[in-house]
């Protein structure tokens, strides 16, 4: 699976956000920070107002700033909101699923359960959990599996996919 450029940018944009939540932050700043088009984000930022993530200000001394304290925030929630196609193989489809090993075949139930999987892992993981106390790369991954392994609840902000 591999997420859009879109998704890339709306989940940097937030991250970004989350970690400067002391002041405005601006796009010109974001493109700087992350080699990115001002256009591209300035698309995202849009869209995340929409969403109430975002509080933006135009004018001088104007910019963005998260509304959203940022352990309410799910990563699953953003990238559903943010993503267009979870179909891993045709036969998500069945619009248009012409394979014919449909019947019997048991790949369908496979890539269903590790999708599944992606999303149990993504909404394991908040805004906060991305931004607070970067772990060194040692321990990136015993956190992550921690995370993975190990889910807790939490009271989360749902993102509409609204278009």
């Amino acid at each position: 699976m591999r997420l859009s450029e879109y998704t890339d940018y709306t989940l940097r944009v937030l991250m970004y956000c989350a970690a400067h939540r002391d002041r405005l932050v601006t796009i010109g700043e974001l493109a700087e920070q992350h080699g990115l088009s001002k256009n591209h984000l300035m698309k995202v930022v849009n869209d995340l107002a929409r969403r109430g993530l975002l509080e933006t200000t135009r004018g001088r001394g104007g910019g963005l700033r998260l509304l959203v304290e940022p352990e309410a925030i799910r990563i699953g929630d953003v990238v559903r909101a943010t993503e267009t196609d979870f179909r891993l193989v045709e036969c998500f489809d069945a619009a248009t699923n012409a394979c014919t090993l449909s019947p019997k075949c048991r790949l369908k139930h496979l890539f269903g359960q590790a999708l599944a999987g992606y999303f149990k892992a993504l909404d394991s993981a908040t805004l906060a959990d991305m931004t607070q106390g970067r772990p060194s790369t040692s321990s990136a991954g015993r956190k992550l599996a921690a995370v993975v392994a190990a889910p807790t609840p939490r009271r989360t902000a749902r993102l509409s996919r609204s278009v």
